[in-house]
């Protein structure tokens, strides 16, 4: 086992004393030695404050991966939901590790019928992102509305961004 291997595993250690379960561990150290045993993912999440912690390690085709965070309600009443995140994630591979952490904002009003939402991501060494996007749905009846959209991402400080939007008219028969 690699020197820099020994982080997710103390990851996976903490996961498994929260959730009372070791499988994971072994799990996690039999993909570290053979990369060919696949892995399920662990997830555990645990109520502070007025918020929640989570944290999720699992394997894909970039390698071992381990995420954790934070995630909070900031309001939730007639001005709809918003809720506030900061997360981190390390992912351990065979092209190299990286390391990036983030925040991201949800909104969506009562009805439940506008949603938007902001991300502000960072890669350790490498570039900072931004993406963005909200949507909305118009009912005109009981049979017919309107859903419209947008996007925008923007790797920051580098080139223009990417626009995207959409719209769908609906109408049931």
């Amino acid at each position: 086992m690699h020197r820099h291997q020994l982080p997710i595993i103390g990851f996976a250690v903490m996961a498994c004393l929260q959730l009372g379960s070791c499988m994971s561990i072994e799990c996690m150290q039999s993909y570290v030695l053979d990369p060919r045993k696949p892995c399920s993912d662990v997830k555990w999440g645990k109520q502070v404050g007025k918020g929640t912690v989570f944290g999720t390690l699992g394997s894909n085709d970039q390698g071992l991966y381990g995420k954790g965070g934070y995630k909070q309600d900031i309001f939730n009443d007639a001005r709809g939901k918003l809720e506030g995140q900061a997360h981190g994630t390390r992912v351990l591979g065979p092209n190299g590790d990286t390391s990036s952490f983030g925040g991201k904002l949800d909104w969506n009003n009562v009805n439940k019928d506008a949603r938007a939402t902001i991300e502000l991501t960072k890669q350790i060494h490498g570039p900072t992102n931004l993406d963005a996007s909200a949507s909305k749905v118009w009912n005109f009846d009981k049979n017919t509305r309107l859903s419209a959209g947008g996007t925008v991402t923007q790797e920051l400080g580098h080139g223009k961004p990417d626009y995207g939007v959409g719209a769908t008219f609906q109408h049931d028969w």
